[in-house]
This record gives C-alpha cells, structure tokens and sequence, in this order.
C-alpha cells in the first residue's frame, strides 16, 4: 500500500472526528480500510510462510509448506 494511501486513511479519521464525512468519502475510507487491512494480512502471511521451527527431534517444520500452502520443491 503507497503511504499517499495511509496518509488519506489518517486525513478522514481526523476529518471524521472533527466535522464528519460525506457519503463519497466515507465508501473511500471503507475502500481504503479494506486495501490496507489486505496489505496487512498478505504481510503477516508472507512473514509466517518463512518461520521454520526446530523440532525436539532436529528435524525441521517449514510452516510456510505446513500451512501456507506453499510447495515443496522437491515434489
């Protein structure tokens, strides 16, 4: 997400608080609420693909090819 786009985020939080919002810009906010709330779940999910745990045994769990549906290169 461009910070132009969190900037705007920020402006009509403020202006909501202060005067309140026209119809027009409060689908903008929703719109752009939903865009940064994505962004923020492909981030944690792009992070957690790359968490390896070290199992008790020394073998070692990709959570990434687990859980986040990555593929093994091996296959």
């Amino acid at each position: 997400m461009k910070q132009e786009d969190i900037n705007r985020i920020n402006e009509l939080a403020r202006k909501q608080r202060e005067t309140g919002l026209t119809e027009d810009e409060k689908k903008e906010q929703a719109f752009l609420r939903q865009e940064y709330l994505a962004a923020i779940r492909a981030n944690l999910t792009a992070s957690l693909n790359n968490i390896s745990i070290l199992e008790p045994d020394g073998s070692i769990t990709d959570l990434g090819k687990k859980h986040g549906g990555i593929k093994d290169d091996k296959s």
